[in-house]
This record gives C-alpha cells, structure tokens and sequence, in this order.
C-alpha cells in the first residue's frame, strides 16, 4: 500500500524536494510515511524567504504577534488526534507521552503569547543628560534544530518564543521525526494565521543532515541558532555558530542523577525513579540514569523498585508503558551498556532481555563509576543503582560525570534538599521529585556538557533577542574642538 508523501514549507508554500526518504514506525519497522528530502538549496531558500518575511512581522504589534500564539493553540487542540497518532506511530512513544506532549505544547503557545508582551529595555542613568535607553530586539531569522525524543515539544518550545519576539524562523527537525517535529508544527501556525514564510520547514535524510545544518547555521542572515540533541553533535554547532559569530542556545546531553538521601519517603522515591528511568523507554534528555541510594534505606529502596520496575508491560505503545527505542543504533548501544556493567560485577536485578528494539525495564545493582554505564549517556529504559555512604559521597557521585543537566534530591527535610541541590553541578535541581520535569516559563538548560543558554520564558527572550543602546542628545554634551 502506497504511503502519503509530506513535502517541505517555505515561503507558505508546500513544495516537492528533488527526492524523499523513509519514515519508519519503530514498532512495527513498516514505512509510515515518505518525506521530502531537503538539501541545501532548499534550507538556502527557507532562510531567504525568512529573511524577506521577517521585517513585516516584527513590525505588527505585540498583542498581534500574541494573538496568532493563541491562535495556535486552537490549532494544536483541533490537531490533537494527528500529533498524537504521528508520536506514537512515528516516534514510539507511549500513547500517555503523547497526549501529555500536545498538552504540554498548547501550554508553550500560551507562554510563547504572554512572552510577546514581555520584551522590555530600560533607562540608563547618563552623564550628560541624553536619554541613555536599552531596547531589545529580534535577531532576525532563527534557526531551529530538533531532536526525535520529544519532536512536537522541543519544536515547539523554541519556534513559538522565537516567533513571539518577531523573528521568522527556520525548522529542521530530525530524519527520524520530521511528522511530529516539523511538518505538522508547520501546519499549527498555518492554521493560526502565521503570514506566509515567517515560518519554514526543511525536512532532510540523515544523508543530508550536514549540508543542510551547514546553511542553517553559516548562512550571514541566520542571527541565532536552537539546538537541542546530542553532546557530540552540539559541540560541532556551537563551533560553528562561534565562527560565523551566532548566538546560540545549547540543550545537549545529560547523565542525571536522582539522590535518595536516609531521611527519603520511599514511596515517593520508588515513583520518581520509576518514572525517571522508564518515561519514553528512557529515551529523555533529562532522564534519570544514575540513582544514588543511602546505604540506610539501600535495601528496602532497591527491592521496591525492582518490583515496581518489572511490573512495566512492554510492547505496542498504545497498550503498553514501555515502546520501542528509536532504531537500531540506539538498541545496539543499551545492548552494550548493560553487557559491559554485568560483565564487570553490576548485579541485574531485573530485564535485561529485548527483541529487537523494545527492551525490557532493566535494573542494575552494584554499579560503579569505571563501568561505561556511568559516564556515557545510555537513552534507554536502563536503571543503574548505586549504595552510598551518607550525603556527601552522594553529592560527590552525582557531580561526577562530564554533563549537568538536571538532578532530583528525595529527603523529608526540604531545607536539607536545597543545601543538597545547590551543591549539584546542574542546570536544574527538583527536590522531592524526578529529574525529569519542565514548565514552558521556566529557564530549562544545563551546564558542563550538557549545554550552553537556556529555553523558556524570560530565558527564551534573552535567547531569540539582541540589546542595542539609544540615546537622545538633549544638549548637554559638549565637543573638545
């Protein structure tokens, strides 16, 4: 049976590119869609018909430009039932995951729409008597690059402030996700009334990934660059983006770690866990990958979890908590980390087992930090357990690793958590809870390897703006000659 072809956006126009590749559904490994495969050229024409499209928009009235925010979010409800069906059928996510994630992206607009009123400067004190002012402005054209975890959310989270503030932007979400993560973003502001190019999307092959992120990037009208996805890979862009002088916000990797200190709720510590580790198969930037346990609660903690872990069903993501991982790849890298852990003395305590890309819940016991399992990012349903001794070999454990993203701290002593979280080497620290949590106004962003800038509201103005000084001479300054 012949799949529906999805074409790219440019200019508010749909357009044919000069072929198309696979979109597979993890699950079941068919073809779900063909889509229009981008090259240069084409992300050269988004950026151009951006460039053209720009000065108009961010010349409209703020509550204007919010109106058309809000406007979108009419759109992501009547879309509802599509974005859901493209995330489980083409990402893998749970059908739970996917609801949350369009309900989550509806509130983004909402933020996105309060953020185009929030663009403010100020007046400077001056020496002679001008008007010193500071005014913020837009970049210009942003180029925006996404990932396949969450496609719709991490789209969304910078196309929507980035528009808010009167840019026009460039989309390029992955090969893997190109439906969920750009296509049909596009079809959200289109039915919102966004003016024809202030949005584009240049879907591309994993072929083509190089040449077209070259453009989106290098390109002299680009004037900030989102990107969320791989340490490896943000590395490279932030190089870039330093060379042709581009701001640029950085959410890469993470290896984040939960603390479960004596004084622990261990009901409450049990849910986070489980929900940190094995939320989308594990496969979220922010996931808990590493759980530090005080050898006074170790035990119990453990054997709870162990159970509540292998209570997971997997399989069909409509049905199931636990889907496929993404591709082959990414199976082959958990493979390797859980045989290279037991090979090494961890204890699995359960799973351990997949068929082909759905693994079971996996927990491993006795985990040390020379295992590759520590210091690598896994993106898996895998749960690595380590017993310490007291808070401040906790601390000490958590902090080592190269990335620092987000923490989670379980303690009945709230003050106590936050003397713990500012000791953490994070970007985000969440006391009583998982590391995994976001709200669309919060500044989300790490630190160390784990990235550079930040997203969401008053961070996403700073991130998609530029400051320029004014002043007016009022005739206090006087010339030497």
């Amino acid at each position: 049976m012949a799949v529906e072809t999805e074409r790219l956006f440019v200019g508010g126009v749909w357009r044919d590119a000069a072929g198309t590749f696979d979109d597979v559904n993890p699950a079941t490994g068919e073809v779900w869609r063909a889509v229009a495969d981008g090259d240069a050229d084409a992300a050269t024409d988004a950026v151009e018909a951006a460039l053209a499209a720009q000065p108009e928009w961010a010349a409209l009235p703020h509550d204007q430009r919010a109106k058309v925010l809000i406007e979108a979010m009419g759109a992501i409800g009547d879309l509802q039932d599509t974005l859901v069906e493209a995330l489980v059928d083409e990402g893998g996510s749970w059908i739970g995951k996917a609801m949350f994630e369009t309900g989550f992206v509806a509130g983004t607009a909402q933020a996105a729409a309060v953020a185009a009123h929030m663009v403010t400067g100020e007046l400077l004190p001056s020496d002679h008597g001008k008007v010193s002012m500071v005014v913020r402005e837009p970049v210009g054209v942003v180029s925006v690059i996404t990932p396949w975890n969450f496609p719709l959310l991490l789209s969304m989270r910078a196309v929507a402030f980035a528009l808010a503030v009167g840019n026009a932007v460039v989309l390029k979400p992955s090969e893997e996700t190109p439906l969920a993560g750009g296509v049909l973003v596009a079809k959200i502001f289109e039915a919102a009334g966004l003016p024809p190019g202030v949005l584009n999307v240049v879907t591309c092959s994993r072929d083509r990934v190089a040449e077209v992120g070259e453009v989106l990037v290098g390109h002299p009208a680009v004037g900030a660059v989102s990107f969320t996805g791989s340490t490896v890979v943000g590395r490279e862009i932030g190089a870039l983006g330093g060379r042709h002088l581009k701001k640029v916000a950085l959410e890469l990797g993470g290896k984040d770690a939960l603390v479960v200190l004596d004084d622990a709720d261990l009901d409450r510590a049990v849910g986070a866990a489980t929900f940190g580790s094995f939320m989308h198969a594990g496969q979220i930037c922010m996931s808990t990958e590493r759980i530090l346990v005080d050898a006074a609660v170790a035990e119990d903690f453990t054997e709870r979890f162990v159970a509540k872990a292998a209570a997971l069903t997997v399989g069909d993501p409509r049905s199931n908590i636990i889907g496929p991982v993404i591709n082959a790849k990414q199976a082959d890298k958990i493979r390797r980390h859980i045989d290279d852990a037991v090979a090494q003395g961890a204890t699995l305590r359960t799973g351990g087992d997949n068929d082909g890309l759905f693994f079971e819940p996996t927990v491993l016991d006795a985990v040390a930090p020379d295992m590759t399992i520590w210091t690598e990012e896994t993106f898996g349903p895998v749960a690595p357990v380590i017993t310490v001794s007291g808070e401040e070999e906790a601390i000490k454990l958590a902090n080592d690793s190269e990335y620092g993203l987000s923490a989670g701290i379980i303690t009945a002593d709230e003050e106590r958590g936050l003397s713990v979280a500012r000791r953490l080497e994070t970007g985000m620290v969440h006391v009583n809870d998982t590391s995994v949590y976001d709200e669309p106004n919060a500044p989300f962003g790490g630190v160390k390897s784990s990235g550079l800038g930040r997203h969401g509201g008053k961070a996403a103005i700073e991130a998609f703006t530029r400051t320029r000084w004014l002043t007016l001479e009022r005739g206090g300054r006087l010339y030497p000659f």
